[in-house]
């Protein structure tokens, strides 16, 4: 078993570990098919051997031609260290810079297996989300951090350890690049290839940034989503009774099942691999599994299994508003209290048949609130749906999306529902063009699907990634008449649901304790909490209370909820106040010691100003630049001018490779002064750069909270737009 000290060491050469292969037990990335040629091969086993010298490299080319023939990728196995990877507490790190520390903390953490969908491959989350390409470059990446001093940059080329270059104490520590190519050979066949070649990498958005913090990073935002969807298709603030159906349990989807229970609704959550599955069901984030389709219906209906149908109720009056089931079961095995008798009845002997009348929706009826996971696809779930509707003229679904990792579907993203869990996995390998085929036809299916619930009173919403537009590149029907290149027949998340909370300034704020002590973090929520309810008090907007108020339950109801995967972490939906004030109060109770360690802030890539993605964060934006990556970049570049620890920018994350440009941030706050100070400016910028660019793009609201921003800040001066009050200024221009 190998030490921090000895992990920060460098390369093991002398000697060699073990190659111990393949760790049975853990889920594994899919094989990949890059279609190399010989020359290619030759070129990846070339650029795998450039991080080892001579004397080793006829031993280590066999296994790395081996792992590229198997698994279309140099993993490299045998230098997958033999540690318990996990985020340790800080101070355990040999290193000579705090920020150094902090980010091997925040590294790790990633690639725990508890938090990373994938540990050996190193992959975190989304199917492709990569920390690092190879083991080498963790290794070596270790050494560096911990060699690092306050006036060197660590210098990362998607997932290559450029190396410790000279810079000064407020230039960030850590630069990351990934994926960094030409626009004209940024296309998914071309980066099978260039992965396979060792030369640029997939991040995702917080996987190669190395913030990811587990799925609690997303939980609140689908907590805000799905309330928010229930205010605004359905009209209703409690969603007690309502069922919401998806698909995902993996690294983001996860999250999924927790939010249902937060919520208070009914989530049934499909998953095919099952090792997702009992993952977050050994962690609580399941309350049922099944992989029953009858079981899913039946827990919709009724909190009773199986009855029998007894002679004579064929003319039950519909009026009456019940329901006859027609199922015999033996209720011993449920065991005593898992199946109540209903009001009025004695419990039956066991195996008795039944004649149980009972409310049609029992369940919904009851508000149970429930996370249901179905191992199962998706699109049987979908199906089944529609057969009950179209057999009893019921709906049993009220709010719908998809968290499948379509940004990446035919490379273990999307699983079609033609194939079971293993036959997909053989035939991606084994033969891609037919997988293709099946993924699209399934898409096409579930799609299908969805339209036919959609003429009821159920609501779907695209949750940005990139189910839509691969549906619609499948021949599916989504098309929105008379609709924009980043509109579909259903919205995207942002633009109906989360996109005004982007233009008032609001995302996925959060921060890690990195004694990685659960005390820590308690005091952190004390003191988010008391900052929301000061501003509350001084008086905010209405629509910016109502976010307090959602942030504040939140923060209350996230230790109940064991929210916490890996390390001790808070997500938080916070506007530019919020976050400043936040980070103010936590670095002076580091400073007081009332917090034992430095604290690192950070984001998800999916905020208010870090991504341009134009069907996702921007896909609500309509002056013609939701294509444009200005955005991204400038804020990259800004953030580390103004004092990020750290800074990230990517290519692909969410919606997919090429069609998203993204960045994030890392800045550690340890109690002193000029950590304050670097916290007001960047954070700032952080959020004001895209309040910005939504205000120029014609956003109401933006315009607003830019407009107040600059009341209370006279250095920052924002371009504000003139609208066109007359179209008829334009038509007559344009003689139409």
């Amino acid at each position: 078993m190998s030490s921090l000290q000895a992990l920060c060491s460098g390369l093991p050469l002398r000697p060699l570990p073990e190659n111990r292969g393949r760790q049975a037990g853990v889920p594994h990335a899919p094989v990949r098919t890059p279609g190399l040629s010989l020359a290619e091969k030759q070129l990846a086993l070339r650029n795998a051997l450039r991080y080892f010298p001579a004397d080793v490299q006829e031993l280590l080319a066999p296994e790395f031609a081996q792992e590229l023939q198997l698994y279309g990728h140099i993993y490299m196995y045998r230098f997958c260290p033999d540690i318990e990877m996990r985020a340790y507490p800080v101070e355990q790190y040999p290193c000579q810079t705090k920020a150094a520390a902090a980010i091997m903390h925040m590294i790790m953490n990633n690639l725990d297996p508890a938090v990373a969908q994938f540990p050996q491959e190193l992959v975190t989350y989304g199917g492709n989300g990569q920390v690092f390409s190879n083991w080498a470059q963790f290794w070596l990446t270790m050494f560096y951090l911990s060699k690092m001093t306050e006036e060197q940059t660590l210098v990362m080329y998607s997932g290559h350890p450029l190396g410790l270059f000279p810079s000064s104490r407020s230039a960030p520590r850590l630069v990351i690049t990934n994926g960094m190519v030409i626009p004209n050979y940024s296309s998914r066949m071309e980066y099978e290839k260039l992965f396979a070649l060792g030369v640029t990498m997939y991040g995702q958005m917080t996987a190669g940034s190395y913030c990811y913090i587990g799925p609690q990073g997303i939980v609140h935002g689908t907590v805000l989503t799905v309330l928010n969807a229930a205010r605004r298709y359905l009209g209703i603030e409690d969603l007690a009774g309502k069922v919401f159906v998806t698909s995902g349990l993996g690294g983001m989807s996860g999250a999924q099942a927790k939010a249902a229970v937060i919520v208070g609704c009914i989530g049934v959550i499909a998953e095919v691999d099952k090792a997702a599955l009992e993952k977050r069901h050994k962690q609580g984030w399941l309350m049922e599994v099944t992989d029953s389709l009858d079981r899913c219906i039946q827990r919709l209906r009724v909190l009773q299994l199986g009855l029998q149908q007894a002679p004579g109720w064929a003319g039950l009056p519909a009026a009456l508003g019940l329901c006859v089931l027609s199922y015999l079961v033996d209720l011993a095995p449920l065991g005593e209290g898992r199946c109540p008798a209903p009001s009025g009845f004695s419990r039956p002997l066991p195996g008795a048949p039944v004649l149980l009348l009972c409310p049609s929706r029992e369940a919904r009826k009851r508000k149970e609130v429930l996370s249901l996971g179905y191992h199962g696809n998706v699109v049987a779930l979908w199906e089944r749906l529609v057969h009950e509707l179209d057999t009893t003229g019921e709906c049993l679904v009220d709010l719908g999306s998809d968290q499948t990792s379509c940004h990446n579907p035919f490379n273990g993203g999307y699983y079609p529902v033609q194939l079971s869990f293993t036959e997909a996995q053989s035939l991606m390998a084994s033969n891609p063009a037919v997988f293709k085929d099946l993924v699209q036809e399934s898409l096409r299916r579930q799609v299908s699907a969805i339209n036919r619930l959609a003429k009821e009173k159920f609501f779907f919403w695209d949750y940005g990634n990139a189910f839509l537009l691969e549906a619609q590149r499948a021949g599916a029907d989504v098309e929105k008449k008379g609709a924009g290149r980043t509109e579909f027949r259903y919205p995207s998340y942002v633009q109906h649901i989360m996109g005004d909370i982007f233009s008032q300034g609001f995302g996925p704020f959060r921060w890690v304790c990195t004694s990685g002590d659960p005390q820590d973090l308690a005091v952190t929520d004390e003191l988010a909490t008391s900052v929301l309810e000061e501003a509350i008090a001084n008086g905010v907007k209405a629509s910016v209370k109502l976010q307090y108020m959602d942030n504040i339950h939140w923060i209350r109801e996230a230790a109940r909820h064991r929210l916490v995967v890996g390390s001790q972490a808070r997500i938080l939906y916070s506007d530019q106040k919020g976050r400043v004030a936040i980070a103010v109060a936590i670095n002076q109770a580091i400073a007081c010691r009332r917090i034992k360690a430095p604290v690192v802030l950070s984001r998800d890539h999916h905020d208010v100003s870090g991504t341009d993605s134009p069907f996702r964060e921007t896909s609500n934006i309509y002056d013609g630049s939701a294509f444009c990556a200005d955005m991204a970049v400038q804020n990259f570049v800004g953030d580390a001018c103004r004092g990020a620890t750290w800074v990230a920018l990517h290519n692909g994350g969410g919606v997919g490779w090429g069609e998203v440009i993204n960045g994030g941030f890392g800045l550690v706050l340890d109690g002193t002064p000029e950590a304050e100070q670097r916290a007001r400016l960047m954070l700032s910028w952080d959020v004001s750069n895209g309040v910005a660019r939504r205000c120029w793009s014609g956003n109401q609201k933006a315009y607003e909270i830019i407009c107040q921003t600059m009341q209370e800040n006279s250095s920052l001066v924002v371009t504000l737009p003139h609208e066109v009050e007359d179209e008829r200024v334009l038509q007559q221009a344009l003689q139409l």
